[in-house]
């Protein structure tokens, strides 16, 4: 009877934990929204990053990021972002929704 509560309470353990670590790994996997796209090129400025460079760097942070000439089309939730690297302004982009 003693064996069959301690396992029992060490299944409980492992599914509880189990759910806590199941958690943590869809949260660290959630795709980059809007704001993060914001955050990310507010924070840098580059006067020499192209459209090729803006790219690899999105991709770099986990972006959906294909060049098109001049500009950056950033797929975030089936929206389509225009990012126009924009030299000697603050930040790396100018951004539109297209």
């Amino acid at each position: 009877m003693f064996l069959k509560r301690e396992i029992n309470a060490f299944r409980f353990i492992a599914m509880v934990l189990l759910a806590i670590i199941a958690s943590t790994v869809f949260v660290c996997s959630a795709s980059a929204d809007y704001q993060d796209l914001l955050n990310l090129t507010g924070a840098s400025e580059d006067v020499r990053m192209n459209a090729q460079d803006l790219a690899f760097f999105l991709v770099t942070h986990d972006f959906d990021a294909t060049p098109k000439g001049d500009h950056v089309d950033v797929n975030i939730n089936g929206l389509i972002y225009r990012l126009k690297p924009n030299a000697g302004k603050p930040g790396l982009a100018d951004i539109e929704l297209q």
